[in-house]
């Protein structure tokens, strides 16, 4: 079985291959926008900036569908940075897997190296989709919590506090379940379908050759699967903000 590098600093415990990837994916996400914009030109665009375009203009069309654009277009690079940080995520554990064993104690930065299940002597996993990790998806969640809630009281302060206790205020608590069930929801949704897809594609691996034609089709399958649920989480983030600042009933 396959377990996570862990070390412990100040009685927190801190997954290495989660921090390592979210640093990786940061990386090709900087690096590929930057390659989009390096030589833009109007008269003869590149296929890079062509394709970025086309998702600039995706994700505008997103957005408008859930808000109007007026109000909507400041969330336009919000929108745009979570479908290419999430769709970056959900791939980059696709093509490989960095696994390690673990004999005894190893350290690093001076600090001693533990297994999730704290095996003395483990197989750890070095690199894989950042958003196969709850801790992952439930922080990407959670931002996107304080940001509705942030600036539906920023915005619309009079009707975000209204909508808790309609259509009566003994529906409150159900109100701010509902709430809270939202980034729970976002969460658990994108963790559940990357982290399965990563567990079918290592066992069709372990399958030996007879395994192999079915791993490239699942890996086919798994592009697709990372495209929709990208678009999943920024399009429901984007509704829930629409729903949090338009001035509607809800």
């Amino acid at each position: 079985m396959h377990e996570s590098p862990i070390i412990v600093l100040g009685g927190l415990r801190f997954d290495l291959s989660a921090i390592g990837m979210l640093l990786i994916t940061v990386i090709v996400v900087m690096v590929l926008a930057k390659l989009a914009v390096r030589n833009l030109s109007v008269e003869n665009p590149g296929k890079l900036q062509n394709f970025m375009e086309w998702v600039v203009e995706f994700v505008e069309n997103l957005v408008s569908s859930a808000m109007d654009l007026k109000h909507g277009r400041k969330y336009i690079s919000l929108g745009l940075t979570l479908m290419l940080f999430i769709f970056v995520s959900n791939i980059l554990g696709l093509p490989f897997a960095v696994i390690t064993e673990a004999h005894g104690v190893q350290s690093i930065f001076g600090q001693p190296i533990q297994a999730t299940l704290t095996n003395e002597h483990a197989h750890l996993l070095w690199w894989k989709s950042p958003t196969a990790d709850l801790s992952i998806t439930a922080g990407l969640a959670f931002m996107v919590f304080v940001l509705i809630n942030v600036m539906g009281l920023k915005d619309n302060r009079k009707h975000y506090l209204k909508h808790y206790v309609e259509p009566f205020w003994i529906f409150l608590p159900l109100n701010i379940v509902e709430n809270i069930a939202k980034p729970v929801a976002l969460a658990i949704r994108l963790f559940a379908n990357i982290f399965a897809g990563e567990v079918i594609l290592a066992t069709l691996i372990k399958a030996s050759v007879f395994g192999l034609p079915f791993v490239a089709a699942w890996q086919g399958f798994s592009l697709f699967v990372g495209a929709l649920q990208a678009f999943i989480f920024t399009m429901l983030t984007m509704v829930y903000i629409g729903q949090a600042t338009v001035h509607e009933e809800h």
